[in-house]
């Protein structure tokens, strides 16, 4: 694994212990501009993942960074593009369901990246180069090198279709009015059965990625920070992140760091 890429798994898990720390007690919510939730956790593990990536010497557009104008960023060839604690609210329920996104970013593509879920200690990772994801549940929140040992078994994960249902991806707390119509016109089009599989956070994309999943509808808003991570994941898996507005996969780096509306699906 490339240098740039250990200390990307690093910063996720070292963050995800700050989170859990956090989460196993009463803490604190504030509300930012567009009501969206934002806690101590979130502040907290963005300050992790920044003393890491900074190592790295590249860019890094972060959820809760002051954002750099698209004048400065427009030279940028690479950047990391980090969510802190994707699944907020989900994170404010304790339903377990929140992530930490990092992803690499080459000329506006998806080049690497990593999803940690604290709750689970579960990791995601994919090197799109080598057209390989893997998925490892750890032991303890181990750092260093006792973490890249202990990812070294890891297990290959692949998209996987199944003859008798098509299982759609719902968000566990933004299914919007145009993805049940989606979901409805897939249950009168298809003679398979519809299965509705709901997941908070960036844990969609891992569902595909991994086979749980066929198919994760996204019609409602989402920003780069959002979605960066796990498309990373899933083309290296072999499953596309599809833009609704160009018919292309997703990119990255934008002047406007909100995404269209996309469609997750394997090739």
């Amino acid at each position: 694994m490339k240098y740039e890429y250990q200390i990307a798994v690093e910063a996720s898990v070292a963050a995800g212990n700050s989170i859990m720390k956090i989460y196993d007690k009463d803490f604190h919510i504030d509300y930012k501009k567009d009501d969206s939730p934002l806690t101590e956790a979130d502040q907290a593990a963005n300050s992790i993942i920044m003393s890491y990536l900074e190592k790295t010497g590249v860019p890094i557009i972060s959820e809760e960074n002051k954002q750099i104008s698209y004048e400065e960023r427009k030279k940028w060839t690479s950047c990391w593009i980090v969510d802190p604690l994707d699944g907020t609210k989900e994170f404010i329920k304790k339903n377990g369901e929140f992530t930490v996104n990092i992803a690499l970013v080459i000329n506006g593509l998806v080049e690497f990246g990593v999803i940690y879920v604290p709750a689970t200690k579960t990791l995601y990772y994919g090197d799109v180069s080598k057209k390989c994801s893997y998925k490892k549940t750890l032991e303890k929140h181990f750092l260093g090198a006792k973490l890249l040992s202990e990812i070294k078994s890891a297990e290959k994960i692949k998209p996987k279709s199944l003859k008798d249902k098509i299982r759609v991806v719902g968000s566990r707390s933004h299914m919007s009015d145009e993805t049940v119509l989606f979901m409805n016109d897939l249950k009168e089009n298809s003679d398979k059965h519809i299965e509705v599989v709901s997941k908070g956070s960036s844990l969609k994309f891992c569902l595909v990625a991994e086979g749980k999943a066929d198919i994760y509808p996204r019609f409602a808003p989402t920003m780069e920070w959002d979605t960066a991570a796990g498309q990373a994941i899933c083309k290296a898996s072999g499953v596309e992140v599809i833009s609704l507005e160009t018919n292309k996969p997703m990119l990255y780096n934008k002047e406007n760091l909100l995404n269209s509306w996309f469609k997750v699906l394997v090739k």
